[in-house]
């Protein structure tokens, strides 16, 4: 990949530190020379709102292979805080992974997919000689 540009869509999943499924999320982001803004949508798993589409908007920064953000929750939901996530960028610019942590205490994992990356991926495979 010749210029690094994380625009487009995105699916993506994130752990807890405990034993409860992965929560799925989708993301769409715009990479201006390395300034991220985006927003992301997830049905929420628990409390009062369990069920219901979450919306937050991400704001960060992309330096080479390195990401980082601050997802902010809309509106004034009770457990849902602000969520800062570090991340590592692959090579061909289809995946980012990386760790989320709340509070400076509650973390886990999280894997984004570049949405179509993985078909792109198997189109090149496949249409590459041999």
């Amino acid at each position: 990949m010749s210029e690094l540009d994380l625009s487009g869509t995105w699916q993506g999943f994130y752990n807890y530190p405990i034993a409860k499924e992965p929560v799925a999320f989708s993301a769409t982001l715009t990479d201006t020379a390395g300034d991220i803004l985006g927003a992301t949508e997830e049905i929420a798993d628990s409390g009062a709102v369990r069920g219901q589409t979450l919306c937050a908007t991400l704001q960060g920064r992309r330096v080479g292979f390195s990401i980082t953000w601050l997802k902010l929750y809309d509106g004034n939901l009770q457990y849902y805080n602000a969520v800062r996530y570090a991340g590592t960028i692959s090579e061909d610019g289809l995946e980012i992974e990386g760790r989320w942590t709340v509070a400076a205490n509650w973390s886990g994992t999280f894997l984004m997919i570049r949405a179509g990356g993985i078909m792109q991926t198997v189109e090149a495979e496949l249409s590459a000689p041999v």
